[in-house]
């Protein structure tokens, strides 16, 4: 190991991103702490710039835009040797189980202070990039050109990473994200997605005097469901050798006791690695709600109507072992005395739709464990080793080129 880190510095940065709000759309206030630690390492004003994703993402989804107070914080390094640009990135947002979080250090571990998460999902590997661009400024490292994107909106469906513009990014050779647990685990695929609505349609009457009148939704919506579960497309999902996971999320409808429901809503979303199953999984789940729609008569034999909507959410991605950013990281990793090994996920990334736009992008860790739980809690030495790592990647001479 050749470059070193000031690990009190490290575990302060950390200690501060945790300790300030940020769920998704609101990542306002991590990204001015960012900016502000930067500047204080001596990084020009100019380097530093908010990008568009907001206005762009507003297009794409109209009205179910979510509100965002910043775009992705991208900050361009200049070269200081030859070399391809490099891009290293972390998410900035926390999921609202981390709200009013407050970090405690009690020897190698930081846990909340109370019933919250943490939030180090994902403020591990924005620390870890701000102590590695730190270490740049001051030890004057030599190091190609570098963009490092600190994403906004990662944990509502990966909105900054979907829409970053490669003209903004400067079109990188390879990237470098951190969002996983141990540093030594180099994320080299992970599972897709897709999401999907159904609008259902009853008919309303008075449940205690005409109850047989009305279609209810809510009827319909829970014989979807059971449907879908009964022919084994709910949670785990394993078709002979096709697998893959699905979910129905949120449900609203109703307003009163008395009326037979009218409309019901439900939300879900079905994964897998294989995309034709993943389409499989869809059209399963939309044959279950026009199925239920149909059987649910009222006295005329009058039936309910579904519309069905599915949206792809992320793709899946797996990069072959012999990849050069796969052999490049790997090789990173033990020059920091890691004995690293690949992993697939079955969470999506902001390397989804990285590797989809032809940006080769690993994972890996710093020390963050338990995400999306109260028993969230970061490993301080398996985090210094993640800062160690993100500073080999951001300066290690270039990876050979194939044979």
């Amino acid at each position: 190991m050749t470059n070193s880190i000031n690990e009190k510095r490290a575990i302060q940065h950390l200690m501060d991103l945790l300790a300030t709000p940020g769920g998704s759309g609101q990542e306002g206030a991590v990204a001015a702490l960012v900016c502000e630690k930067l500047r204080a390492a001596n990084v020009p004003e100019t380097w530093m710039r908010y990008d568009c994703a907001p206005t762009r993402i507003r297009r794409a989804l109209g009205s179910a835009a979510p509100k965002f107070e910043v775009g992705n914080l991208i900050v361009k390094i200049p070269a200081s040797r030859p070399g391809a640009r490099r891009m290293c990135l972390a998410h900035m947002d926390t999921v609202p189980l981390c709200r009013g979080a407050q970090p405690v250090r009690k020897g190698n571990i930081i846990r909340p202070a109370g019933r919250t998460g943490l939030g180090a999902d994902n403020r591990v590997g924005v620390a870890a990039w701000v102590t590695m661009i730190e270490t740049l400024m001051r030890e004057r490292l030599p190091h190609p050109p570098l963009t490092v994107v600190f994403t906004i909106a990662e944990e509502i469906g990966l909105y900054g990473a979907k829409f970053l513009r490669p003209a903004d990014i400067g079109r990188p050779a390879m990237a470098f994200n951190i969002d996983s647990g141990e540093s030594g685990r180099i994320v080299i695929g992970a599972i897709g997605a897709q999401k999907w609505e159904a609008h259902i349609h009853g008919r309303s009457s008075h449940a205690g005097v005409r109850p047989e009148d009305g279609i209810s939704a809510t009827l319909i919506a829970a014989r979807a469901i059971e449907r879908a579960a009964a022919r084994g497309y709910f949670g785990k999902i394993a078709q002979g050798r096709k697998t893959g996971t699905a979910n129905a999320g949120v449900i609203r409808g109703g307003e009163a006791t008395n009326e037979v429901t009218h409309y019901v809503y439900v939300r879900g979303e079905c994964r897998s690695h294989d995309p034709r199953f993943l389409q499989v999984i869809a059209d399963e789940w939309k044959r279950a709600f026009e199925w239920a729609a149909r059987s649910v008569r009222n006295r005329q034999g009058q039936s309910g109507r579904v519309e069905f909507c599915v949206a792809g959410d992320y793709p899946s991605f797996r990069l072959p072992e012999d990849h050069p950013v796969v052999r490049f990281a790997m090789a990173a990793a033990k020059n920091v005395g890691l004995k690293p090994e690949t992993r697939i996920l079955d969470g999506g990334l902001d390397a989804n739709p990285l590797n989809a736009s032809g940006v080769p992008t690993i994972t890996f860790g710093a020390g963050q464990h338990g995400a999306h739980s109260l028993d969230e809690h970061v490993n301080i030495r398996e985090y210094l080793q993640g800062c160690r790592l993100a500073l080999e990647l951001a300066t290690a001479a270039e990876p050979e080129a194939d044979a």
